[in-house]
């Protein structure tokens, strides 16, 4: 189910922007139509919302709005992020693992929300070149489940360490998704702030950014 947030208590975005969706797994036919259409169906057991959606470019009127790039969380939350430009598409997912438990799990859980979407993806998983061997066993673990849900997947060892490194490859790449942390979202603000409609800009990459 999909419902306009009233009073989104985290968000300094305007609520008219923000949709939230209360599916435990994003319905088969998710998508930019789905959510423009606003449709009020789906799951009634859950209690709040598990996705947050915003069109990027109403959240880019917001941001140029201001003098100097704002987050659009207060605080980040525990609820994921997706903001999708021209059009919300799973073709080739950007993967960002940082060699941290919470970074694997918000890949697991990105995984569970759209078992649909990824079957016919392409992945690229972006991981430190430095792991720790206690870390390996959980970076095969991320790989595995990334290589069982999507179609094809291909894993690289960079040391990126902003997030214009990653929206950079995703953008030379043409990646469809980049998939990372909240932990960013200061920093992608003043990318889409800066970089909007400039010469680099890839209009079919979307962000999903959770905790």
């Amino acid at each position: 189910m999909q419902a306009k947030v009233n009073h989104p208590v985290n968000f300094e975005l305007p609520p008219e922007i923000i949709s939230a969706h209360y599916f435990s797994k994003m319905p088969t036919d998710f998508g930019q139509e789905y959510i423009q259409q606003n449709r009020n169906w789906g799951s009634a057991t859950l209690k709040d919302p598990v996705l947050y959606t915003a069109h990027l470019p109403d959240l880019l009127y917001w941001l140029h709005g201001s003098e100097l790039p704002r987050t659009w969380e207060k605080e980040p939350c525990d609820t994921p992020v997706l903001i999708y430009d021209k059009e919300l598409a799973f073709e080739k997912l950007l993967f960002h693992y940082d060699g941290t438990p919470a970074s694997a799990k918000l890949i697991f859980h990105f995984l569970s929300l759209f078992p649909f979407q990824v079957r016919e993806s392409k992945a690229t998983i972006i991981s430190p070149s430095f792991i720790p061997k206690s870390k390996m066993k959980e970076e095969q673990e991320v790989i595995q489940a990334v290589s069982q849900a999507t179609a094809e997947t291909s894993f690289i060892k960079f040391n990126f360490n902003r997030i214009g490194d990653f929206w950079s490859y995703a953008v030379k790449h043409q990646c469809t998704l980049l998939i990372t942390t909240k932990n960013y979202q200061s920093d992608l603000a003043k990318v889409l702030f800066h970089f909007y409609k400039g010469g680099m800009w890839y209009d079919r990459l979307s962000f999903y950014l959770s905790v």
